[in-house]
C-alpha cells in the first residue's frame, strides 16, 4: 500500500534523523585504527622482550615457533667467538640431509661446514659450539661487484668472523628453490642470532655474494635478500 504524502514525509524525516553524520563514521574508524596500531606496537614490543630475553640465554633456548636442536648447547653470550657477519649457504640434499651433515659438524667443528644447518622441514640444528669455527666460504674472494659492492667484503667476511648457516635440500636440482618451511625458519632465527652477536642486516651475505660459485644458481641469494628485508636492527636489549 502507497504512503500517503504526510506518512512519506514523516518517514524521510525519521530516515535523516537516525542516519549517522559521516563524521560518526570517520570517529569510529579512527579509534578502530588506534586500537589495532597499539595492538601491533604491544605485540612488537611483547616479541622483542622476548628475543632480548632469549638472546641472553645459555644452555638450549627455544625460539618459538621454531624447532631448535642443540647438538652442542650455548654458554655465555660474551664468551662467544666474535661473529661480525652471517653467510647463507645452499647445498643440493635430500630432505635429512641437513640433521646428517649437523651431526657430522659436530664431531669435527672445524671440518668444511658451517654452525646451524636448516632441514627441508624448518628444523634447525646448532651443531658446534659458538665458540668454534668452522671452514667455509672460500675467503671471501668476489671484487666484481656482481651482486653488491665488494669493497667492504674483499678478504673481509671470512670464516673467523663470519657464522654459517646451511640450507639443505634443492634435490635434485641446484637451482630449485629453498622449501618454504626453510624461509619460514630463517625469518624467526635471525632475530636471535643479529640480537645475540650484535648483526645488523647489512651484514647478512649470500655465499655467492662474496664468494665465486655455481654458475646454475645463485646461492643464498633469496634467502639473503629476504632476511635484509626483515631488516631487524639489534641494540634493543640494551636500551632496556
Amino acid at each position: 500500500m502507497a504512503m500517503t504524502a504526510p506518512a512519506a514525509n514523516t518517514a524521510m524525516t525519521y530516515h535523516r534523523r537516525m542516519r549517522p553524520d559521516p563524521k560518526f563514521y570517520a570517529a569510529v574508524f579512527l579509534a578502530i585504527a588506534a586500537w589495532n596500531a597499539d595492538a601491533i606496537a604491544s605485540d612488537q614490543a611483547d616479541g622483542a622482550k622476548e628475543v632480548c630475553a632469549l638472546a641472553r640465554q645459555s644452555g638450549t633456548p627455544q625460539i618459538p615457533g621454531l624447532t631448535m636442536v642443540y647438538l652442542a648447547p650455548l654458554g655465555d653470550p660474551a664468551a662467544a667467538n666474535k661473529w661480525e657477519n652471517i653467510i647463507i649457504h645452499q647445498m643440493e640434499g635430500p630432505a635429512g640431509a641437513a640433521k646428517h651433515s649437523a651431526l657430522a659438524q659436530a664431531k669435527e667443528p672445524t671440518r668444511r661446514g658451517v654452525t646451524l644447518w636448516v632441514d627441508t622441514d624448518g628444523t634447525v640444528y646448532w651443531a658446534v659450539p659458538e665458540t668454534a669455527i668452522p671452514t667455509h666460504g672460500d675467503g671471501a674472494n668476489r671484487n666484481d661487484n656482481k651482486y653488491l659492492a665488494n669493497l667492504t667484503t674483499y678478504r673481509r667476511v671470512v670464516k673467523e668472523n663470519s657464522l654459517g648457516i646451511e640450507f639443505a635440500g634443492n634435490f635434485p636440482d641446484v637451482r630449485k628453490p629453498v622449501a618454504p618451511e626453510q624461509s619460514a625458519a630463517l625469518l624467526k632465527l635471525l632475530p636471535f642470532l643479529q640480537e645475540r652477536y650484535g648483526i645488523p642486516p647489512d651484514k647478512i651475505y649470500a655465499h655467492n655474494w662474496i664468494d665465486f660459485k655455481d654458475h646454475r644458481y645463485c646461492e643464498g641469494c633469496d634467502l639473503a635478500e629476504a632476511a635484509r628485508k626483515l631488516d631487524y636492527r639489534p641494540g634493543s636489549c640494551a636500551r632496556r
